[in-house]
């Protein structure tokens, strides 16, 4: 199709690795971008060639720290005053989004807010994948275009045979998402069911479901501290698993989550590179698989920018 508006995209910096592959999927190079450092840490990215008239997307996950996030408000900002045509955001990672209620008094839907940020800046559109809350789209008054990690898992899933299969959710709230993937294995379903003591503490946990002589795979958004999935796993193999692996598309990996990984009774993880597979000093990665969202993303990108349906790029 003949455009009159040029595509562009471009990287903040965070994630120029995940840009770049999405670039070269598209046959497009990264567009030229530069930020300037003040000395007290404030920063302004800009746009070393012209925008004006184009379509243009940015890719940036907006995991912490807050500049990341507020990088990308920036760049929006910079090319909606550049006089792009559309600026569309490409939030492989959409943090905050674990902030999609008051789940008690007094808390902010954090969210909701990020969303309104993007909108204030000038936003256009999101592309965003497996969303901690598949309603968070609701919150945006513009297009949003959810892409679920289940094209690239559930292939992956397929390619290892494997036998007496069954998937597990780490927790109710994942029931849907795993039940998801259960329906298209023809394969049972396994919910674990835990007691949290605090945030980010786990107390007690059960299976519901026949673990029994099952190889498990526990299906998740995202891996934060790794104690429900890493539990949910020991739990399972002490109830009679062949095997325990997990996919999770978000490998956020915070504080002991390596440590407890490598301890844990998983065979395998798999995650995508929405965001970056952070390796600390002496953490052990072996259990790790990394999948590529860099493809389905061009896809949806190339599909947008035609103006052809997307609807293919769902699984569900």
């Amino acid at each position: 199709m003949d455009h009159m508006h040029q595509i562009k995209i471009f990287s903040c910096r965070s994630s120029r690795y995940l840009a770049e592959k999405i670039a070269k999927h598209l046959g497009l190079d990264v567009g030229q971008s530069v930020v300037s450092v003040f000395s007290d840490g404030e920063f302004q990215p800009a746009f070393d060639e012209s925008v004006r008239g184009a379509t243009v997307f940015i890719v940036q996950s907006t995991y912490p720290p807050v500049d990341n996030l507020f990088e990308l408000l920036l760049m929006i900002d910079a090319a909606r005053r550049a006089s792009a045509y559309k600026v569309n955001a490409v939030i492989p990672y959409f943090g905050w989004a674990r902030q999609d209620r008051k789940d008690r008094p007094r808390v902010s839907i954090g969210a909701k807010l990020v969303a309104n940020l993007l909108h204030a800046a000038g936003c256009d559109r999101v592309m965003t994948a497996d969303l901690h809350a598949d309603q968070i789209q609701g919150f945006f008054d513009f297009p949003v275009d959810h892409i679920y990690a289940s094209s690239i898992f559930l292939p992956y899933l397929r390619s290892l045979n494997i036998d007496n299969l069954s998937i597990a959710a780490p927790d109710m709230g994942g029931a849907k998402r795993a039940n998801a993937y259960a329906r298209i294995l023809g394969c049972p379903l396994i919910v674990c069911h835990k007691s949290r003591e605090r945030a980010n503490v786990v107390g007690s946990m059960t299976a519901i479901g026949e673990v029994e002589g099952k190889n498990i795979v526990i299906v998740d958004d995202m891996i934060d501290t790794a104690g429900t999935i890493t539990k949910a796993a020991d739990m399972l193999m002490e109830k009679g698993a062949l095997s325990v692996r997990a996919l999770a598309t978000h490998p956020v990996l915070s504080g002991p989550a390596y440590d407890r990984i490598a301890k844990s009774s998983l065979c395998e993880v798999v995650v995508t590179d929405t965001i970056p597979l952070r390796q600390p000093e002496g953490a052990d990665i072996s259990k790790f698989k990394i999948l590529s969202v860099a493809e389905i993303f061009a896809d949806v990108i190339d599909k947008v920018y035609n103006y052809k349906p997307i609807s293919t790029s769902f699984i569900f």
